[in-house]
């Protein structure tokens, strides 16, 4: 248990102005204060999502009273609150002069274990969050407001072992952010698991992140462990966690809310100390509303939520993505290329649907073969054919430049129907003269889901725009 220097992060509520970028940040804390016994006058800020108390010195609060049990009881941080919890303590824990087993904690609340009387005390601090005056932070570079607020953001939670939800975009770099966290964290020394929930194959993903025992399944010739023990002491990192199947849920949710787990055809429940981080291109919101998505599960994981911005809308970061990228591109003792201003500007007026990821595989592609970066951005259903004719490419090296061979099939089917979708609904506007009812109608669309896709590819328009209902 820390002292009153650290501030922990509870149900982080995150205010935003119009852009996604968050302005400041609700912190709902909460502290318990030693009334009565040895350490009275004592505060101790809440700072796990599980804490212990007792005389032992393995605690996270350790009491000097001969009259509580080594481990009396623990204090458990859940979707509804703080659960107090006995310990199977000799003398027994009492909450508001009733004895318990289990119970949750309100606000004033009086916890009495032996001699030892503590008050629990939940508090709100507002943190503004302002723009950092960086214009990089670990591996992420960009000097726009935008990007600037995500720094100061990053910069007052990574210390904290607050959950991280990164939402946005395919390509936009939430890995980069979730590595960032970590190497500003107390816990980089630590490992750093990442786990694709959409790469591992559904029969295998519970063994991924719990481990299993030997014998659990056919092929499991000996105990392994998995991705939350390894990640024991450090960050465990859970790329596109929307794709995580509805009867895992429940268990990473447990993770969560109690760092314990069991592993595929164990009994034994083991102890983890670790931060989660977890990143998904999903609307996780809309995914609840379906029915797809655990909502104690959403409010659990969006402790501090965090929306990276997609490339076309900080374009000012181009020029600077592009020189940092063509350095770490050039070999040792080699000459960088330059790029002409006409480069550049084509390069910032181009949508970038695969958002940072496409950008760096542009110029990974220009520099391996000494072409114009813009030369490889080609229109949707674009490319050059063999022969000047329509149809399908003739040879493989026909293939238009913006399909990478190093990209699933996945990102770039998801990469194109967003350039379609943007292209449509910017044509589809334009033909309404903006104005959304008269698109809705032309499109047979439904208003409101019209207003969505808008929404999510930030697509403004001030002509015939109604209010969501």
């Amino acid at each position: 248990m820390s002292g009153q220097d650290e501030q922990p992060l509870d149900r982080t509520r995150v205010q935003k102005d119009a852009g996604p970028s968050p302005s400041a940040v609700n912190l709902r804390q909460c502290k318990l204060v030693v009334l009565r016994g040895s350490d009275k006058g004592r505060e101790f800020v809440i700072a796990a999502d599980v804490i212990r108390v007792g005389k032992a010195e393995e605690n996270d609060l350790m009491l000097r009273e001969e009259t509580i049990s080594r481990v009396h009881f623990e204090i458990v941080r859940d979707g509804k609150g703080y659960l107090l919890r006995d310990l199977k303590s000799t003398n027994g824990t009492f909450l508001d002069g009733a004895e318990i087993k289990e119970a949750y904690l309100r606000a004033g609340s009086v916890i009495s274990a032996g001699a030892a009387q503590i008050k629990f005390q939940p508090f709100e601090e507002r943190i503004e969050i302002f723009p950092s005056d960086k214009e990089q932070l670990g591996e992420l570079v960009g000097k726009s407001t935008r990007m600037r607020e995500i720094y100061g953001l990053i910069e007052r939670i990574a210390p904290t072992d607050a959950t991280v939800l990164l939402e946005g975009e395919t390509g936009t770099g939430k890995d980069l952010v979730a590595r960032t966290i970590h190497g500003l964290s107390r816990r980089k020394a630590g490992p750093f698991i990442v786990v694709d929930c959409g790469a591992v194959a559904s029969s295998l993903i519970e063994s991924e992140l719990f481990g299993h025992e030997k014998g659990a399944f056919t092929g499991a010739s000996a105990a392994r462990q998995g991705a939350f023990e390894l990640a024991h002491g450090g960050t465990v990192f859970l790329d596109e966690l929307g794709e995580l199947s509805l009867d895992l849920q429940p268990k990473l949710l447990r993770v969560l809310e109690q760092r314990e787990l069991r592993r595929v055809g164990g009994s034994k429940q083991l102890k983890v100390d670790l931060r989660v981080i977890a990143a998904t291109k999903k609307d996780l919101r809309s995914e609840v509303e379906k029915g797809k998505f655990r909502e104690d599960l959403y409010f659990r994981l969006s402790v501090v939520p965090i929306t990276m911005p997609p490339l076309r809308a900080r374009r000012e970061d181009i020029p600077a993505l592009v020189h940092g990228f063509l350095d770490r591109m050039t070999e040792p003792g080699g000459t960088r290329p330059s790029l002409e201003d006409g480069t550049l500007a084509a390069m910032q007026a181009h949508d970038w649907p695969g958002n940072v990821r496409e950008l760096r595989n542009v110029l990974e592609r220009a520099m391996a073969i000494g072409t114009d970066p813009t030369r490889l951005i080609a229109p949707l259903g674009g490319g050059p054919r063999l022969g000047g004719g329509g149809g399908v490419p003739r040879a493989a090296t026909d293939v238009p430049a913006e399909f990478d061979p190093s990209v699933p099939f996945r990102d770039h089917k998801e990469r194109w129907n967003d350039t379609f979708e943007r292209r449509y609904l910017t044509w589809l506007l334009g033909r309404a003269d903006g104005n959304i009812s008269k698109a809705a109608r032309d499109a047979d669309m439904d208003r409101k889901y019209l207003h969505k896709l808008l929404k999510k590819h930030g697509i403004v328009t001030d002509v015939g725009v109604e209010p969501d209902e």
